[in-house]
């Protein structure tokens, strides 16, 4: 068994990630807004939102790749004991080492995903924030924490209450409005969340005070 510990040890360390960036900030949306995090940020999306503010970070080929090791390393050297692994879209991949080797010291691990590729990895946290450009695989909604639905047309609340009926019933629900139709949406939003009080508001606060 210890043998076993150790080849699977060895071969994690082998395993590279495309790293966008890392760095510590507070966790700007959902359930932990206002929380120190540290974020790694993967290289690598093919859902394809419009609307998207990271889209360098979609090639692949655009970021180095990385040891887990050294990943995790870099991580816990923060003082925030959260890492939140998103992208890109983080589940393209196989993400099992990485948590592993992020536990290993000592870091909680958040997920941030579009549920458009199966699950790996071994989470404290799943944030499932659904795309209508790449539906999110049926089997990663019962496995949600948080459903966080950004919002950019009013159609999208028949879609995002969709995704509330597949979650758990302990999963927490959040309504965000797309950035740039903040102002236009803020009245709608907050009129369907006091008649469905189910829902939660979740903004991005790390825009509004000027944080990554």
């Amino acid at each position: 068994m210890q043998q076993e510990t150790l080849t699977e040890k060895l071969r994690y360390q082998e395993v590279r990630f495309p790293v966008m960036e890392l760095f510590q900030t507070l966790q700007g949306e959902g359930f932990h807004q206002g929380s120190a995090a540290c974020f790694i940020r993967l290289g690598g999306c093919d859902v394809g939102c419009t609307w998207c503010d990271v889209k360098e970070s979609w090639p692949l080929q655009d970021h180095p790749l990385i040891a887990v090791d050294s990943i995790a390393a870099e991580a816990s050297s923060c003082p925030a004991r959260i890492a939140v692994v998103t992208g890109g879209e983080p589940l393209m991949h196989q993400l099992d080492p990485l948590t592993a080797a992020l536990h290993q010291a000592g870091m909680k691990t958040h997920l941030e995903t579009s549920g458009a590729y199966p699950l790996s990895g071994d989470w404290d946290w799943i944030c499932l924030s659904p795309k209508k450009f790449r539906a999110p695989i049926p089997e990663i909604c019962p496995r949600a924490d948080e459903l966080k639905v950004v919002v950019y047309h009013p159609s999208d609340l028949q879609w995002a209450e969709r995704y509330a009926s597949q979650v758990s019933a302990s999963c927490r629900l959040y309504l965000q409005p797309e950035w740039s139709r903040r102002e236009l949406l803020g009245s709608l939003l907050t009129d369907y969340i006091q008649s469905h009080p189910q829902w939660a508001l979740s903004l991005q606060l790390h825009k509004y005070i000027g944080l990554p």
